[in-house]
């Protein structure tokens, strides 16, 4: 009797190793998929960015520049050398966290022997153009986040209502339209006729947090039309296939209201779902913000993306497109394994 009752302790004490091992397995598969995904990105950026017609030195020195003259300037930026050196070189650089110099700001003097000049990193560059899209994004994930949640249960709540049908028209309305075109609606209305919010945002170096916010607010909301109607509609939809669940039909048989059975019990089992289409729009927030920086003249990483593709800046935009695909791998890492936590039968294995 006392060896059973010490095996039943063993084979007690070994459970939650056994609960662990698939989640963290699943993790670690996750992330070296991540990897993977990554170093291949990497591969089809260089390529991409070094594809593209001209290059750097025809486009500092025009059309009237002599090929001596463009030989020598891509001589010293290393623009003659192997492709394939030129990858390693730059992927080394990226593992040490090195991305090398922007061509555009460097002394065009030092270029062509008559000077010595102060090159800035791409780093420089894009640290405070990064922390600007970021606080951009954070700004319309707090807005858009809860609104779309929010609205999504509402419409599983009074589904094929009028204020179902009106949201659903209201989220594609606002889903077809082009973003330079609600970036302009929401001028006109908010800026020009009625003037509440500036229509460029114009932030600067030790501006103070409300006028930032004020500046960043127009963006924000064109960012924010944009994205809730994919969160709405995937909230509803989710919700809604389990509302004929034998537990939440349970839920109502005991007299709870309808508000309460979608939040205490729906919306907890479809936060699967709910959580990949709200990373997958918060990536979108990072690497989609592009047009709508251009728009408001915000300087964000994606105004500076625009810029350095006209003047064929290269390493900078190396940089702004291995920061897009990483931001994205990212946060799908992310909703992936949240989805893998939120999963009861990989926290709770039989």
């Amino acid at each position: 009797m006392e060896a059973v009752f010490v095996n039943l302790s063993v084979n007690k004490n070994h459970k939650p190793t056994g609960i662990v091992n698939p989640v963290l397995r699943i993790i670690l598969q996750r992330l070296a998929l991540g990897v993977l995904t990554l170093f291949i990105v990497s591969i089809v950026i260089f390529t991409a960015v070094n594809m593209l017609p001209g290059d750097f030195a025809e486009a500092i020195l025009g059309q009237g520049a002599t090929p001596e003259a463009v030989a020598s300037i891509r001589r010293d930026l290393g623009l003659d050398q192997n492709p394939v050196l030129r990858y390693f070189d730059w992927l080394g650089g990226v593992l040490t966290g090195d991305l090398g110099n922007s061509f555009a700001q460097a002394n065009f003097a030092s270029f062509v022997g008559e000077g010595s000049g102060n090159s800035t990193t791409v780093a420089q560059q894009i640290a405070p153009r990064f922390a600007n899209t970021m606080f951009l994004a954070g700004v319309t994930a707090a807005i858009a986040v809860p609104f779309a949640v929010t609205l999504g249960v509402l419409a599983a709540l009074y589904r094929n209502s009028v204020f179902d049908k009106a949201a659903n028209v209201a989220t594609l309305t606002s889903i077809s339209s082009p973003e330079f075109f609600l970036a302009y609606i929401l001028i006109l209305f908010l800026a020009v006729l009625n003037p509440v919010l500036p229509s460029l945002s114009n932030i600067y170096e030790g501006i103070s947090f409300s006028e930032r916010l004020t500046k960043t607010l127009l963006p924000a909301l064109t960012l924010t039309l944009v994205v809730t109607a994919h969160m709405m509609r995937m909230t509803r939809a989710a919700i809604i296939n389990l509302l004929a669940s034998p537990y939440i039909e349970m839920a109502r048989l005991k007299g709870l209201t309808p508000m309460r059975v979608i939040v205490h019990h729906a919306l907890p089992n479809a936060l699967a779902p709910i959580i990949n289409v709200i990373a997958l729009n918060l990536a979108y927030l990072i690497t989609g913000v592009v047009v709508v920086e251009v728009v408001f003249v915000y300087p964000g990483i994606g105004q500076l993306f625009v810029d350095s593709v006209k003047i064929r800046d290269i390493p900078v935009v190396q940089a702004c497109c291995l920061i897009f695909a990483a931001a994205y791998i990212l946060l799908n890492l992310i909703a992936d394994i949240l989805s893998i936590l939120t999963n009861p039968r990989l926290r709770h294995p039989k």
